[in-house]
């Protein structure tokens, strides 16, 4: 799944497949973007990624396991419509789609943009359960400070480890 850029919009570029090799030659051909549009839009839309990423996983071929999607964002969303990430967030957990956001570089600007994705897609169980106890978080938002190898904080991540259903092994 590639969003690079507002003309091209979301597009899938693989179907969900086992396959490394389709996957890292699907990912070769990622161009890079991030510059904002020249009408005040940011050069990738979130949302509208995670709509088309979560319709991918609705239609796989194989329904066994859990649908979750890994966002990794490194460009700054100085644009982003917090209400839409929000709107997002509600519908990943209304289709019951997990989402890990692994966020690189700008972290002051698009953590808490990214945060309330994350918060909505746990819903507001997730802070709490019912008699007030602390309840397992299925998904997660890992930020990546600069100077720090990304392998290093996602091997010790609950994305990797298994916390929240992620995908060990």
């Amino acid at each position: 799944m590639s969003s690079s850029g507002p003309s091209s919009g979301a597009q899938l570029l693989v179907s969900p497949t086992d396959d490394l090799g389709k996957i890292l030659t699907a990912l070769h051909g990622v161009p890079l973007c991030g510059e904002m549009d020249v009408m005040g839009k940011d050069a990738v839309d979130i949302a509208a990624s995670v709509q088309v990423a979560a319709l991918a996983l609705k239609h796989r071929r194989n329904k066994n396991g859990s649908q979750r999607i890994a966002l990794f964002v490194g460009s700054p969303l100085q644009c982003a419509d917090r209400r839409a990430f929000v709107k997002a967030g509600k519908q990943l957990k209304k289709n019951n789609v997990f989402i890990d956001v692994i966020c690189m570089g700008e972290l002051e600007e698009n953590e808490p943009k990214l945060r309330e994705l994350v918060d909505a897609a746990n819903g507001a169980t997730a802070a709490a359960g019912e008699d007030g106890a602390a309840v397992e978080r299925t998904c997660h938002l890992i930020t990546i400070p600069a100077g720090v190898l990304p392998s290093d904080v996602l091997i010790t991540s609950p994305i990797l480890s298994g916390g929240g259903g992620g995908g060990a092994g």
